[in-house]
């Protein structure tokens, strides 16, 4: 109960900040943050599974894809008037409420595309998991290329209406909003997560699955259940990511964006979340700062993972969080737990 109350706070901040944001802030400034929240929500999303549980997904992009082309389709076939789907099928303005209905939508067709990584991993670890995952991203990324109805290899647009007739109903920043809001609750819930009973049930399947197996552990269900939150986040990851754009086309979920997911993954530390909010704002900042230098990138990034691959294999953080490496830090909400 405690910690729902100080959810409720903690979203009444972003509101107020994101508000804010809207009036002091450079748009610019306000696209690199969303920028900042999106890779968050895509790093420990997939750090539930590469790193908590053991497993090595390099297919994330694909997940991203689906959540992104269902949001933004049903955003698009409700509130605006298009060559595609026809009149609106609800007014303009409604988007305002209905919006995080409709990626939630896209987050639970992710996570059914999750579930179905999940059921041959029940047979499979490791690299073979691996051909898996990045087979379900070219499958993905082939599929949507040859969807003509949602425009095919040329991309989908169309979503720009739909959040300029957010602003004309109330105007703030309601991408920004809904970006710091699902960054909240996704390090709220996967906190929540993996400090419960299914966490301690993947961190045991991570260290010696058949030991767990003999331990009363369903297996089976830890992993199905890790999949689809972990892609489930990724696609409602891809539905904002549609939303900040404007624009997607398939060319965007590629196996080099997974390939950028896995590095933030490994630079925070495998099996910390707080290792994948520094290293997702750390490597957006950081691809910003040599945007001019854009052309280098898909050199560097591999390089990066390289290098941490042999020098630095866990990361900043390894399974550690910031209450770990600053024990004050943890004595101080400690000591705030026990007032209360």
């Amino acid at each position: 109960m405690r910690s729902l109350s100080i959810l409720a706070y903690v979203l009444l901040g972003i509101l107020l900040v994101a508000g804010a944001m809207g009036n002091w802030v450079n748009s610019y400034i306000q696209l690199v943050i969303m920028y900042i929240g999106i890779n968050i929500i895509l790093s420990s999303s997939l750090n539930l599974v590469n790193g908590y549980m053991g497993e090595f997904s390099v297919g994330h992009a694909g997940f991203m894809a689906v959540g992104a082309y269902i949001t933004s389709v049903l955003n698009v076939w409700f509130f605006t008037d298009s060559t595609i789907f026809g009149p609106s099928l609800f007014p303009p303005v409604s988007a305002v409420v209905l919006f995080p209905v409709t990626l939630l939508i896209g987050g639970i067709g992710a996570a059914l595309a999750g579930l179905l990584v999940a059921i041959p991993s029940f047979r499979t670890r490791g690299d073979y998991l691996a051909i898996i995952t990045l087979a379900v991203n070219y499958i993905v990324k082939s599929s949507i290329e040859n969807l003509q109805v949602i425009g095919g290899a040329r991309g989908f647009m169309g979503m720009g209406g739909v959040v300029n007739a957010m602003k004309s109903a109330v105007p703030v920043p309601w991408v920004l909003i809904w970006v710091l809001i699902a960054t909240g609750l996704t390090i709220w819930v996967l906190y929540r997560f993996v400090n419960s009973t299914y966490g301690k049930g993947i961190v045991a399947i991570r260290d010696d699955e058949i030991a767990a197996e003999i331990m009363s552990v369903d297996t089976r269900r830890m992993k199905m259940v890790a999949f689809m939150l972990s892609s489930g986040l990724a696609g409602i990851a891809g539905g904002l990511f549609a939303h900040v754009l404007g624009y997607i086309n398939p060319g965007t979920f590629t196996i080099m964006k997974s390939t950028e997911v896995l590095v933030m993954v490994y630079l925070g530390g495998m099996g910390s979340l707080s290792g994948s909010v520094l290293s997702a704002v750390i490597l957006t900042v950081g691809l910003e700062l040599f945007r001019s230098f854009q052309v280098w990138k898909w050199v560097v990034v591999p390089l990066l993972l390289i290098l941490l691959m042999l020098f630095r294999p866990e990361g900043l953080f390894g399974h550690r969080e910031l209450t770990d490496v600053f024990p004050w830090l943890g004595r101080r909400f400690a000591k705030k737990e026990r007032q209360v």
